[in-house]
């Protein structure tokens, strides 16, 4: 009979065990919310954009450092890049950060539209993103060292996500070879961590060369590289018919010249393609390289055109991003103070939304099997390369998209700040209990096994081009 009593006192004991972790890990965070709110705002008042990251980067290592890490910089021949570890011996987990920003949405941290005056904006929360991630190392770090428990934590340093593909040179580099898991998460506007997905991605700029003449005077003896690179876009335009419906293709018209009485000598374009998967990504693409050569040839002009970025679709892990909504469910949402409640009804306004609920930062979405996404990231490249798992935390107003003056000005407040810790202890918990239950590593290893294939064998949609450090400008 004794037997019936002692399991159910050995549960409830353990089950009290890991609420204790649970409830010292968060408060030990929550301790150091000020400064690590601080850290968050100093990046993204730098504002810096992708392999720009210099300010951002020494900020993040320095933190590191001064705990205990040890920081190795300029890696995978990127200046912004690095890598800061602690500990040693298996397992080694990976936390991903980010600290690039984007180029003209520049925003005070207020409910309206309104320029601080900058080349960039944190638009997409890098800001919170690379801060979250280097707070959760650092609090895996201390349970680590207090515990005496063998393994390495290690942070990795991403620069230039948004369309510079910073990982995808980790990745290649073998930076990953040593890692048994890998977390990251994305600034949002609700707390989820689904199995998410994500577009593969491939972009270049293409470039026409003509010849400069006098538009009025002599127009024949000009050949106009703007003819080339409009003849291109209307050719892909025209494309788009006859190609799956699910593929993303955009571009943005980067010089055309710079007065209307001289015939452009140079102009250029700078294209994204995205499908679900990278071999129609590909196909894609050189489709429209072939374009860019008919519009060269029907305008007398000459093209080249330059790689500068391609990442792998997302390849989610189920068993990890189980045992990371776990850790979300017990750390929950965000609420608001009045003063927040009136900038996130303003910011709500400024969307044009009807019925916004701001609760929706308080909860935790349900579980999902699959959450679509149309975004890409070189996170995907990771995923191919290691099992990983992801979260997103409300750092924005409800109802707020990336990419817009509105995230940019909502990062810049405590909105951003409590959802960054949100963020901080989910990873954090979620890394402590893969120290602790390594079982849950080796199954997630046999998922990736599985998913990408035994024949599977990693080539970057870049090839072999260094890292393109002037993308930007």
């Amino acid at each position: 009979m004794k037997i019936h009593y002692v399991l159910p006192l050995f549960l409830g004991f353990s089950s009290f065990v890991l609420a204790q972790k649970t409830d010292k890990i968060t408060a030990n965070l929550e301790a150091k919310k000020e400064v690590y709110s601080s850290i968050a705002q100093q990046i993204w008042g730098f504002a810096e954009m992708g392999y720009q990251e210099e300010k951002s980067a020494a900020l993040l290592q320095e933190t590191l450092s001064a705990e205990g890490f040890k920081v190795t910089k300029s890696v995978a021949g990127i200046p912004t890049a690095f890598i800061a570890e602690y500990g040693e011996g298996l397992p080694v987990i990976a936390i991903l950060g980010e600290y690039d920003a984007l180029p003209g949405l520049s925003q005070e941290a207020v409910a309206e539209k309104k320029s601080a005056g900058k080349a960039a904006g944190h638009a997409c929360g890098h800001h919170l993103f690379g801060t979250a991630s280097t707070a959760a190392a650092i609090e895996v770090k201390n349970w680590l060292k207090a515990n005496h428990k063998k393994g390495t934590i290690r942070f990795y340093g991403c620069p230039a996500e948004e369309g510079g593909s910073g990982k995808v040179y980790l990745v290649r580099e073998g930076l990953f070879k040593d890692v048994d898991v890998a977390l990251h998460w994305h600034p949002a506007d609700a707390n989820d961590a689904n199995p998410g997905s994500a577009l593969a991605n491939k972009s270049a700029k293409f470039r026409f060369h003509g010849i400069a003449s006098h538009a009025g005077m002599a127009p024949e003896k000009g050949r106009s590289a703007l003819d080339g690179v409009e003849a291109m876009n209307m050719m892909v335009n025209m494309m788009r018919e006859h190609i799956p419906s699910d593929t993303r293709i955009h571009y943005v018209i980067t010089n055309g010249g710079k007065a209307p009485n001289v015939v452009p000598d140079f102009a250029e374009v700078y294209y994204y393609v995205r499908h679900g998967n990278r071999k129609m990504v590909i196909d894609i693409f050189d489709r429209i390289a072939k374009a860019a050569e008919g519009a060269a040839l029907g305008t007398g002009t000459k093209m080249e055109y330059e790689l500068i970025g391609g990442t792998h679709e997302l390849l989610p892990n189920i068993t990890l991003q189980k045992m990371m909504y776990s850790n979300l469910v017990k750390v929950g949402g965000v609420t608001y103070t009045e003063k927040e409640k009136e900038f996130g009804n303003q910011i709500i306004q400024s969307l044009g939304i009807e019925n916004g609920d701001l609760n929706k930062a308080a909860i935790v979405q349900p579980y999902k099997n699959l959450d679509p996404s149309f975004g890409s990231t070189d996170v995907g490249d990771v995923s191919f390369a290691v099992p990983t798992a992801g979260m997103g935390s409300a750092t924005w107003v409800p109802g707020t998209p990336a990419h817009s003056w509105q995230a940019v000005a909502a990062g810049g407040t405590d909105i951003g700040n409590k959802g960054m810790m949100v963020a901080a202890k989910t990873i954090a918990l979620t890394a402590i209990d893969l120290f602790l239950h390594q079982d849950q590593i080796a199954k997630a290893k046999a998922e990736l096994e599985e998913k990408r294939g035994k024949d599977f064998k990693y080539t970057p949609l870049l090839g072999d081009r260094k890292p393109a450090l002037d993308y930007r400008k």
